[in-house]
């Protein structure tokens, strides 16, 4: 693929320098445009990241081709920017095919290779000549002299010979420069480009206190970087927040990769009776995926009785990050230890940890229309202010809330919250409670005028506080409830094994009974 001038030709003259690997490197990620919310993608994150690298060279003088060995796989070929060169650059290219099991059987598609397998008679090893007629994606078809067969079908050992490696594919991703120097230099180079396949998402932990009014809340950085490269002791930084950045027709990635075979059956129905029966799915035991890639499969047995499984003990905390920086309305949040952002890995590190923030736990619903008695939402409150013990940009992620039950730390409940400012007000939505419940109905209609009655049910042993959102033009104005939006907000405190009614009228315009006419 070709950078600026479109052209992957070097001259033969040239020299070719090759940088191995850069002496520092900064990585800034952005978040996958759009998403508030949601997992990373594991298979090509997508967000992007701005990756800066410091790398030092020895020019020759005159014309010479420098290598850059190690860039990021989804590097975007307009944005890369090289400064440090005597006498700048005249020609950019990026090397996209990789050497990879995959890569070799792109490059080697409707060429000839050598099968080396097994005989079925003898036992002994034989090398057949074949063509490659499809693959890598979904398998590989190879054309013997038997004629077309999918490689990796036959029960027995057998792989593919190549009779070189293709010129054109690179063990790693490159980035070629072509520049000239008036005399013999060393040069210290930065490059600077946008790369593809990266992503970030803030993970929350909210601990409650013992008294119920306070929580520990602890939030962490995940990061993920889809590539081939890894990044050891990179600058990490994060971006909170959407940058207008415009769309881009998506890229193909490089061919590199694992091969994966694929095989398919060569009988007839009527040789597996069993086919023609309706499958039976059985629930395949969870697996958990490590960072060296792999698996750990988990058996279960059947057991008896009720068995209450308790969370694991928190791990330490690390020290506090520092706080969040202003870039325009965005937020930068800088990791303060050197982090190996490790290829095809997710990495986490701390975002913030703020013990002892003031929380209030109420009982939520909206009143939508006329309905029987439906469970009201636990929701936790809280505000995002210095004198409530947080006051800090949070940036939107996902939020697991663990309560503290006779010495065991359980899981309370799971929510998503979108991005939050300092100042703002932040709810925690848990879980729908069968012991609050909420019913409203119509006890009169006019032309212009709906009346409605609430009633709040808690059959806890304690008094708890409510929240309504009512979506009406109550009539007349009400004094003692908060505007929010277009809708009014009534808070009442419901004591123990009670129920509490509220009464309002709702003016309606006349669009709503249907007069087709305005006011």
């Amino acid at each position: 693929m070709a950078l600026l001038l479109w052209s992957l030709a070097v001259p033969a003259q040239a020299d070719t320098i090759v940088s191995a690997k850069a002496e520092s490197v900064a990585v800034t990620i952005y978040r996958q445009p759009g998403r508030a919310k949601g997992a990373i993608d594991r298979n090509w994150p997508g967000g992007y990241a701005l990756i800066t690298e410091r790398r030092t060279v020895d020019l020759p003088q005159g014309e010479s081709t420098v290598r850059f060995e190690g860039v990021a796989e989804g590097l975007m070929p307009e944005t890369a920017i090289l400064s440090g060169m005597p006498r700048g650059v005249r020609e950019k290219n990026r090397d996209a095919r990789l050497l990879s099991p995959a890569g070799l059987v792109d490059a080697y598609l409707k060429r000839s290779v050598t099968l080396r397998r097994t005989d079925r008679k003898t036992g002994k090893r034989i090398d057949q000549d074949a063509i490659i007629s499809a693959g890598p994606t979904g398998g590989v078809i190879v054309q013997t002299a038997q004629g077309y067969e999918a490689l990796g079908c036959s029960g027995l050992p057998e792989r593919m010979l190549y009779p070189r490696a293709p010129a054109d594919l690179s063990p790693r991703p490159t980035l070629s420069v072509i520049a000239s120097s008036d005399r013999p230099t060393r040069a210290t180079l930065q490059l600077t480009y946008l790369a593809e396949g990266f992503d970030w998402a803030a993970n929350y932990v909210a601990d409650m206190g013992q008294d119920g009014g306070t929580l520990d809340l602890m939030a962490w950085l995940t990061v993920a970087n889809g590539g081939v490269t890894g990044f050891p002791d990179a600058r990490l930084s994060v971006i909170a927040g959407q940058p207008n950045k415009q769309a881009r027709r998506p890229q193909p990635r490089p061919t590199g990769g694992p091969l994966r075979l694929q095989c398919w059956p060569m009988d007839i129905t009527s040789t597996h009776p069993n086919w023609a029966l309706f499958p039976v799915e059985m629930p395949a035991p969870p697996v958990m995926e490590m960072a060296g890639g792999e698996d750990i499969i988990v058996s279960a047995q059947r057991v008896t009785g009720r068995v209450m499984m308790a969370a694991p003990a928190p791990p330490p905390p690390p020290p506090p990050p520092p706080p969040p920086e202003n870039v325009g309305d965005l937020k930068l949040y800088r990791v303060p230890v050197p982090v190996d952002v490790a290829a095809n890995g997710q990495k986490q590190a701390a975002l913030l940890r703020q013990p002892g923030v003031k929380v209030e736990r109420l009982y939520a619903a909206t009143v939508f229309g006329p309905s029987e008695s439906q469970p009201m939402t636990l929701r936790l409150r809280v505000q995002n202010r210095k004198e409530d013990g947080l006051g800090l940009a949070m940036p939107s992620g996902r939020v697991a809330i663990f309560e503290n039950v006779d010495g065991m730390r359980l899981l309370a409940g799971e929510a998503d919250i979108g991005d939050k400012a300092e100042g703002e007000r932040v709810d925690y939505d848990i879980a729908a409670s069968a012991d609050v419940r909420i019913a409203a109905r119509f006890t009169d209609q006019a032309r212009q005028r709906r009346n409605w009655t609430i009633r709040l049910g808690n059959a806890r042993p304690f008094p708890i506080t409510a929240e309504v959102t009512i979506p009406h033009d109550i009539d007349p104005r009400p004094t003692g409830m908060e505007r929010r939006g277009d809708s009014w907000i009534w808070r009442v405190t419901v004591p123990a094994n009670a129920t509490v009614d509220h009464a309002y009228s709702e003016r309606l315009g006349r669009q709503s009974w249907g007069s087709g006419r305005g006011r």
